[in-house]
């Protein structure tokens, strides 16, 4: 191309829809106050970041904008996709008690657990 236009890639010409989902790698802890997720996103910022919780069911996605270079792209092997991935959530969580921090593309997301749930130590009365 010539003239100073930019190529398009084939990824930038596809609608929201179109674009390849990819599920991100999750560990989950189970602490006493509350459970944390960390998903590994590269390329996301935190403004692209939604999470949705619906009917016990969180929900996280992350959209990847593509890379601004300058040429044509002559070879692709790197594919541009969207990061998608839900949970069921077998407590009920207030959606108030969630938190999300993205920094170097890991999303920590903290949900405190409901006070009835925390685990708690039971005295026992000799008698």
């Amino acid at each position: 191309m010539t003239g100073g236009t930019k190529a398009m890639t084939r990824e930038e010409t596809r609608t929201p829809r179109e674009r390849p989902e990819y599920a991100p790698a999750v560990d989950i802890f189970d602490r006493e106050e509350e459970i944390v997720l960390v998903a590994d996103m590269p390329g996301v910022t935190g403004d692209a970041v939604d999470i949705n919780l619906d009917r016990g069911e969180l929900t996280i996605r992350g959209r990847v904008s593509p890379p601004e270079v300058e040429g044509e792209l002559v070879f692709q092997e790197y594919r541009m996709g969207d990061f998608v991935r839900s949970f069921a959530l077998v407590e009920d969580i207030d959606s108030d008690s969630i938190a999300a921090e993205l920094k170097n593309g890991v999303l920590t997301v903290r949900i405190r657990k409901p006070e009835q749930k925390k685990p708690r130590k039971i005295a026992v009365k000799e008698g």
